[in-house]
């Protein structure tokens, strides 16, 4: 029997001066590994390249789908967060590569203004992952996202929440 391959990716909570959190609303909602009914919404994440330090990573993605570069590391997870994704989504998922996503998550402070913040034309010249954006609370994180990867999100709200704090 082979052992389950994970993607490694990171994942990014970015906290405003007001203590919530930026979530974005998938703009492919044809991708079914990243949207269902009602949980199209979630934090900045994407695939660490092969050798790219996992924080840099994170500051790479969070421009590519944000714009956003003013920031302050506030936390690292302590570990690395996986999910599996259902089956019938992981044989069309990354070319059934993979079943699922190992993730590094940084909670990051929003040192900018949100005028930053541009989902439409991020920077690179990367196409646009969100259609829509808002600030929310932490605890409204985990009913937000795709239900298979809640509990990535418990995790992940469980550890920075004492980060999601007004200044």
């Amino acid at each position: 029997m082979s052992e389950k391959k994970y993607r490694p990716c990171v994942g990014i909570m970015l906290v405003n001066a007001q203590g919530l959190v930026f979530v974005g609303r998938r703009a492919n909602k044809a991708l079914r590994e990243h949207v269902a009914p009602g949980h199209e919404w979630q934090m900045p994440q994407g695939g660490v390249d092969a050798g790219e330090d996992p924080y840099a990573a994170a500051l790479r993605e969070l421009a590519e789908e944000t714009n956003v570069t003013s920031t302050q590391l506030l936390a690292e997870a302590s570990d690395w967060f996986a999910y599996d994704l259902p089956d019938d989504i992981a044989k069309e998922a990354w070319k059934g590569r993979y079943v699922g996503q190992t993730q590094k998550w940084f909670a990051l402070r929003f040192t900018g203004a949100d005028s930053e913040i541009d989902i439409e034309h991020p920077a690179g010249g990367h196409k646009a992952e969100f259609d829509a954006w808002r600030w929310v609370k932490v605890a409204d994180l985990p009913g937000l996202i795709i239900p298979f990867k809640r509990p990535v999100y418990e995790r992940v709200v469980a550890e920075f929440a004492p980060f999601a704090t007004p200044l």
